[in-house]
């Protein structure tokens, strides 16, 4: 039995998908961030501070969507998702999968503030328009390597089930012209079976809108 404790549009995705690109039978348990049932002692059993996602399987749970997707990609070598230890390219599939929580929490700061943050008069323009600009940053970097190769590695990888959850919010707050290679990126997660099943299964998305600008903060 895995089951998945998830939330829709939020980095329980990420496990989510590469649970379809296992070919994995799974559970899909769905919380809401708003009820207060996150703070309950029976989700706080399983994730301590009470942050999706969260994972049942092998008799445990386990929390962090990162540990979550370097544990399935490890615990399935045979996929091929992920570089074993001691090939030279184990290190950048390393860096990708955390460049990739280094980038979501950026993300993060931007939806609380366009989206979550009440009343409207609270949100700070100031700092909306520095964690644009540090998403920028983040994205002139992927632009940059993904001119060279399809996928973060060369290779499809686990990398990409962590980087690829970005994708949907980083052009709602920074407009596509200027990133060629994170579009054609893009297109080529939306073309994998996988991962349109995973978003069929996953729930509607939390953006209300195809664009959010600083303005509006």
């Amino acid at each position: 039995m895995i089951r998945l404790h998830h939330v829709p549009g939020s980095r329980s995705m990420r496990v989510l998908w590469l649970l379809e690109e296992l070919g994995l039978e799974y559970e899909l348990k769905t919380w809401s961030l708003t009820d207060g049932s996150l703070r309950s002692p029976e989700f706080r059993s399983m994730s301590p501070a009470g942050r999706i996602p969260a994972l049942e399987i092998d008799g445990r749970s386990i929390f962090e969507s990162g540990a979550i997707v370097e544990y399935l990609a490890e615990r399935h070598p045979e996929a091929g998702l992920a570089p074993p230890l001691g090939e030279a390219s184990r290190a950048d599939y390393l860096e990708w999968v955390h460049f990739a929580e280094t980038q979501a929490n950026i993300l993060q700061n931007l939806n609380f503030h366009h989206i979550f943050l009440r009343p409207v008069e609270a949100r700070s323009v100031a700092m909306t328009k520095l964690d644009t600009k540090r998403l920028e940053v983040t994205m002139k970097a992927l632009e940059a390597h993904l001119e060279a190769r399809d996928w973060l590695l060369g290779a499809f990888s686990a990398a990409d089930c962590m980087l690829g959850f970005n994708l949907d919010a980083m052009f709602r707050f920074v407009r596509a012209e200027g990133f060629p290679a994170i579009a054609a990126y893009r297109a080529r997660v939306e073309a994998r079976p996988a991962y349109a099943r995973a978003v069929a299964a996953g729930g509607a998305s939390m953006y209300a809108q195809e664009f959010y600008e600083v303005s509006d903060a």
